[in-house]
C-alpha cells in the first residue's frame, strides 16, 4: 500500500488531530501548549499535511499555521510532524506552503520562535538581529497587541519564561 501527501487548509474537524500532534511537543516543552478554543478560534491560519492510502483513507501526520502580526510580517507557529513520518520533507512542505501563504497575503518577512534553528536555516530563515530596526510607531502599536506572538517577535520580557532556549529567526521573502 502506499500513500500520498495532500496539504491543504485545516477544518474544525482537524482540531483534535492538530492537538494530538501539538500535545507530545508541548508537554516537552517544545511548543506552547493552547486551550482547545484556541484552536478553533485559528483554525483559518492552519494547513495541514495528511497522507492518503491507495484505500482512501487517510492520516492527519503534520500541521502549522501562519498568524499575520502586521502589515508585513507574519509568523509560523505550532509547526508539528507525527514522529512516525520525520524525515520525510513533511514539514519543509508545510513550511514552503505557509510562506505561498505569505507572499499571497502580501507579507514581506516571516519570523518563527524555534528550537529547530538548523531546520529553519533550511529554509532561507536567518537568526534574528536586535529590535533596533522597528520603526517607534509601530513598535508602540505591536505592544498593544495580546498575542504572545507579537511578544515574542519583540523580545518582551513577560514571555521570557516561555522562550527560553528558543532562537527568534525571520526570512525576508
Amino acid at each position: 500500500m502506499t500513500s500520498e501527501l495532500h496539504l491543504r487548509p485545516a477544518t474544525t474537524a482537524d482540531v483534535s488531530g492538530i492537538k494530538a500532534l501539538v500535545g507530545p511537543l508541548a508537554a516537552a516543552g517544545v511548543l506552547v501548549i493552547k486551550e482547545t478554543v484556541a484552536y478553533y478560534e485559528g483554525i483559518q491560519e492552519f494547513v495541514v499535511a495528511e497522507l492518503v492510502d491507495d484505500d482512501g483513507s487517510t492520516r492527519l501526520v503534520g500541521c502549522g499555521a501562519l498568524h499575520v502580526m502586521w502589515q508585513d510580517l507574519a509568523e509560523i507557529r505550532t509547526l508539528a510532524t507525527d514522529p512516525t513520518v520525520r524525515g520525510r520533507g513533511i514539514g519543509g512542505k508545510l513550511v514552503a506552503e505557509l510562506l505561498a501563504r505569505a507572499r499571497r497575503l502580501g507579507v514581506e518577512r516571516v519570523f518563527c520562535l524555534t528550537f529547530e534553528v538548523t531546520f529553519f536555516r533550511g529554509h532561507g530563515f536567518e537568526v534574528m538581529p536586535n529590535q533596533d530596526q522597528i520603526d517607534p510607531q509601530i513598535f508602540s502599536e505591536l505592544l498593544r497587541s495580546q498575542d504572545e506572538g507579537v511578544a515574542e517577535y519583540l523580545d518582551l520580557a513577560r514571555v521570557k519564561p516561555n522562550t527560553l532556549g528558543n532562537t527568534r529567526m525571520i526570512l525576508t521573502l
